[in-house]
C-alpha cells in the first residue's frame, strides 16, 4: 500500500517524537558530528578545514613558498603578471589567432594562484570581522549608559547649582 498511495506513511520512527509535546526532552538526542572523513554522494570529504596546497591541486605554484610570504606584494606582482598576460594574449590574437591557447592557460594559471592567495587569507579575514563586530556591540551596549550618565550628572549639577527645571 505504501508503495501505490500518492503519499505515502510517514518513517516509522516518528513514533520516536509522540511525547514531544507534552515532554520535550522525550525525543532522542541528535547522533553525535562527523568526525574525520566522511563520505557523500560518492565524493570523500574530511571535516578538517584546511586549505589544500597548490601541489596537492596538481597547479604550478608562482610564489614563493613557505610561511613568512608577503601577501600584498606577491598579489600585485600576480595583478601584473595577469595585465601582462591579458595584453599578449589580446596581441597575439591579433596577429597570430592559432595560437592563443598556451596564453589562455598562462592566464588561467595565474588566476588560480591569486584564488589560492585569497583563500589563504581568509581565516585572518574572519577573525578581523568577527574582532570588528564584537567592538560594535560592546559600542552600542555603552552608549545608553553613557548618555543616561551624562544625564543623572546634568540633573544632579543643576540640581546642586539651585536650578531645577
Amino acid at each position: 500500500m505504501a508503495t501505490s498511495s500518492s503519499y505515502p506513511p510517514p518513517p516509522p520512527f516518528y513514533r520516536l517524537y509522540a511525547d514531544y509535546q507534552e515532554d520535550a526532552k522525550s525525543a532522542p538526542e541528535p547522533p553525535p558530528p562527523v568526525q574525520g572523513a566522511y563520505p557523500l554522494f560518492g565524493a570523500n570529504y574530511t571535516t578538517e578545514d584546511v586549505l589544500p596546497t597548490l601541489e596537492d591541486q596538481g597547479v604550478r605554484q608562482l610564489y614563493p613558498k613557505g610561511p613568512n610570504i608577503d601577501y600584498k606584494k606577491e598579489l600585485k606582482a600576480l595583478n601584473r603578471d595577469l595585465q601582462l598576460h591579458l595584453l599578449e594574449l589580446a596581441d597575439v590574437l591579433v596577429e597570430r589567432p592559432s595560437q592563443y591557447a598556451r596564453r589562455v592557460e598562462d592566464i588561467s594559471l595565474i588566476f588560480k594562484n591569486l584564488h589560492h592567495l585569497l583563500n589563504s587569507l581568509r581565516p585572518h579575514q574572519a577573525r578581523a570581522t568577527l574582532i570588528h563586530i564584537l567592538e560594535l556591540q560592546i559600542q552600542r551596549r555603552r552608549r545608553p549608559r553613557r548618555e543616561e550618565a551624562q544625564r543623572l550628572l546634568k540633573e544632579s549639577l543643576q540640581i546642586l547649582d539651585g536650578h531645577p527645571n
